[in-house]
């Protein structure tokens, strides 16, 4: 069972803790975590949702809920490392920003993380219940598939991908 720090609208904990899909406050937000990771190359690792999910096969980059006691930075960590194998370094941690966004009984906070690294000698593993597929994707193939809605862009995704 996961269970979330419940957050206010300034991002300072409310000592409130929620069991994962338990009801939120309309002012209320847990926090959401994404990564992109961009190699050597100019590249970015994609992910493809799997099929069990909501937005089945489509892709996106990696992330998902901190837990309790988690920042930000430690979530988007152990996320990376749980979907995808990959050892991120928090000194690599390239802060973006972040941004609240509204869903009924379930408003977040989304900080987006960016990585530069070097790729060439990963052991990608993919969390199978999570994800279905990985790719190493150009700027224009990112864009190709979020103009063929197959990609869940998220906030700063334009600035990102430029």
């Amino acid at each position: 069972m996961e269970y979330w720090d419940v957050y206010n609208e300034k991002k300072e904990r409310t000592g409130k803790i929620v069991k994962r899909g338990d009801f939120l406050n309309d002012d209320e937000y847990h926090i959401v975590v994404n990564a992109w990771i961009k190699n050597q190359d100019g590249k970015y690792l994609i992910s493809q949702r799997s099929a069990n999910k909501s937005h089945p096969l489509m892709w996106e980059t990696t992330g998902g809920s901190i837990l309790q006691g988690e920042t930000a930075l430690d979530g988007v960590l152990r996320e990376v490392k749980e979907e995808l194998n990959i050892d991120l370094n928090k000194q690599d941690a390239i802060y973006i920003g972040s941004g609240k966004r509204y869903y009924k009984g379930c408003p977040d906070i989304l900080e987006i993380f960016l990585f530069e690294i070097n790729s060439e000698n990963l052991n990608i593993k993919v969390q199978e219940e999570e994800v279905n597929d990985y790719m190493w994707a150009s700027v224009n193939e990112i864009k190709h598939l979020y103009e063929s809605k197959k990609f869940e862009a998220t906030l700063y995704f334009d600035e990102i991908i430029k």
